[in-house]
């Protein structure tokens, strides 16, 4: 896989002091509302994307909005006084050039995923011009969230260094409705952005999530779309302290036959765990996934932690 760092951009954020609503303000008009997102979701704001013309027409619309109702600016400074409604942020701006050549080896037997077909791959935000791993171990690492405040760590035991993490979307309450987490209000665990900042944490060089619909909440176009384009962040000391070097997402279907291919099965439930768990255990130097582990101290094991990886707890 080869990608490459590009240019560091810059970016305009609004800056608006509050304001308090004057006595007897109207309600909010829902008519209003859908009539600014229907202008703002037009083909000719082409998604309002950073650093494109889309972006300039969003913030000028905007502004004119902010005007009409009576908003003071509060961002930059200008030259000859007064307040901007906008402030400068600035940003990189990320984009892989070339192809993205991705090969798994399952048992023995290799498969070539397609940039944006089986895999969503984001342009590396390291730092670094060039990405090539080979003969990198993949490890499950369940929903990939440590969150010692609810008992949770799905790291615990493991050692990520020079691995690529395979991980759950959502957190750990989403198939129940219960549990640590809220139920099924998703939590910052559950975005991918924590996960990819706990995978640098954790020392990963790569951190692949498992895309399904109902707990992404969105279909696939979006990841493809969101990945594997160009990619914006705010500009960091230390990248690789909130970014590991492989950052993407990998289709259901194909998620399961890796877990199937090491032993592992994604649905069934947990009367199946003890010999896939002692299989991968075994060979894991062939089968490069982990078992599903309960990371909690009383040892409760999920319900959806056991219909996934098909395990119960040792």
């Amino acid at each position: 896989m080869k990608t490459l760092l590009l240019c560091a951009a810059a970016a305009a954020a609004f800056a608006t002091a509050s304001i308090a609503a004057p006595a007897g303000a109207p309600a909010l008009d829902g008519a209003r509302i859908k009539e600014d997102i229907r202008i703002l979701s037009a083909d000719d704001f082409e998604g309002r994307a950073p650093a494109s013309k889309g972006e300039e027409k969003t913030v000028a619309y905007l502004i004119q909005q902010l005007k009409a109702a009576g908003v003071q600016p509060a961002g930059d400074r200008l030259p000859g006084g007064g307040r901007a409604y906008t402030q400068d942020v600035p940003l990189a701006r990320f984009a892989t050039k070339g192809p993205v050549n991705v090969s798994v080896n399952a048992a023995g037997k290799t498969e070539t995923w397609t940039q944006g077909e089986q895999i969503a791959i984001r342009a590396a935000q390291t730092g670094i011009d060039r990405l090539t791993l080979k003969d990198v171990p993949i490890v499950f690492a369940g929903y990939g969230v440590k969150a010692p405040e609810r008992n949770w760590d799905d790291f615990k035991g493991m050692d990520l260094k020079g691995k690529i993490a395979l991980v759950l979307v959502n957190d750990p309450d989403f198939e129940t409705g219960e549990g640590d987490f809220g139920g099924k209000a998703m939590t910052y665990y559950g975005r991918w952005t924590y996960k990819y900042e706990e995978a640098a944490r954790q020392g990963a060089v790569g951190f692949l999530v498992i895309h399904e619909t109902a707990p992404a909440s969105y279909g696939w176009n979006t990841v493809k779309n969101s990945n594997t384009n160009e990619i914006f962040d705010v500009i960091r000391k230390n990248p690789s302290e909130a970014h590991a070097p492989l950052e993407g997402w990998v289709q259901r279907d194909n998620a399961v036959a890796l877990l199937k291919a090491a032993g592992l099965d994604f649905e069934t439930p947990e009367e199946a765990g003890a010999d896939a768990r002692v299989q991968a255990g075994r060979a894991e130097g062939r089968h490069p996934f982990h078992g599903l582990r309960d990371r909690r101290p009383e040892g409760r094991l999920q319900e959806r932690g056991r219909r996934r990886a098909g395990l119960q707890a040792p």
